[in-house]
């Protein structure tokens, strides 16, 4: 069956995001995942904003686009759209990590005019998990892992013993210190600013079903969609058939890597997209 974001008569009115803007040009959106906020997107947004300018909110719940209320997924949407009207956006590229993935298509089926390119990091139309279940052991040793790597981020000795046994052997599979240092940074702080409402409104989403596949042949602007081989999140299978559904799309997966692909490989991952881009 078709599901996917739908208006709802509760929808609550658009609220004024927190953004980061970095650099002049054309704008780049640029989404971030869930838990995250704008400071998820700096491994993106500090290299593009060189060339762009880029635009990375804190969706409604995140960081400090902070809420007490409960809102549905359509809320995200009606966000994104009253922040480009507030900077004058009239055309933008769209990048869009995770759950940010998620929202960039919806954006693009809702107003094919207004975005020229579509970005998609480790995300699908009919997203798949194959994530094993959590043990308390998996919670103690992430707990102590993160503790740790806040205090002294891409410590080899605390990534060997505890960060390789902890839940983060599923959303990395190179276990290098450049890959802590941004959990360190960015992630153990987006986590804590993640609300309960937006818990809630994801778990709704995902509970409910989401399958955009059967639409995709609407949108007609260049497409990238990027994915790490050992993702188990979002695994490599739904976003490479996303890719397939997509009219003009370049597909890219890189081995040896998981859901945060993006703090694995970097480098590879920006001059990928540069090239892309390019060629646009």
């Amino acid at each position: 069956m078709q599901r996917h974001i739908k208006p709802n008569h509760t929808t609550s009115a658009a609220i004024e995001l927190h953004a980061e803007v970095k650099g002049v040009g054309f704008p780049i959106l640029c989404l971030h995942g869930h838990p995250g906020s704008a400071g998820c997107m700096s491994v993106f947004t500090e290299h593009l904003s060189q060339r762009f300018q880029t635009i990375a909110p804190d969706l409604r719940g995140y960081g400090n686009s902070r809420t007490r209320r409960d809102f549905h997924m359509q809320d995200h949407i009606h966000d994104l759209e009253s922040l480009l009207d507030r900077y004058g956006v009239e055309q933008c590229l769209l990048l869009g990590w995770s759950l940010g993935g998620i929202l960039a298509l919806e954006l693009a089926l809702s107003n094919p005019q207004r975005f020229t390119g579509l970005i998609l990091i480790a995300s699908a139309a009919r997203p798949r998990s194959n994530h094993p279940p959590v043990s308390w052991q998996d919670l103690l040793f992430t707990g102590i892992c993160s503790i740790l790597n806040r205090l002294r981020p891409g410590w080899q000795w605390n990534i060997e013993t505890f960060g390789k046994r902890s839940l983060f052997r599923y959303l990395l599979q190179r276990h290098q210190p450049i890959a802590y240092q941004y959990i360190a940074q960015e992630a153990m702080g987006a986590y804590l600013k993640t609300s309960g409402p937006a818990r809630r409104a994801l778990s709704a989403a995902l509970e409910a079903g989401y399958n955009r596949l059967p639409d995709l042949e609407q949108i007609q602007c260049p497409s990238l969609v990027l994915a790490g081989e050992a993702d188990r999140h979002i695994n490599r299978a739904s976003s490479e058939e996303t890719a397939r559904h997509l009219g003009n799309c370049q597909w890219q997966c890189y081995p040896n890597t998981a859901h945060l692909f993006p703090w694995e490989v970097p480098e590879q991952v920006l001059r990928d997209i540069d090239q892309w881009l390019m060629a646009q």
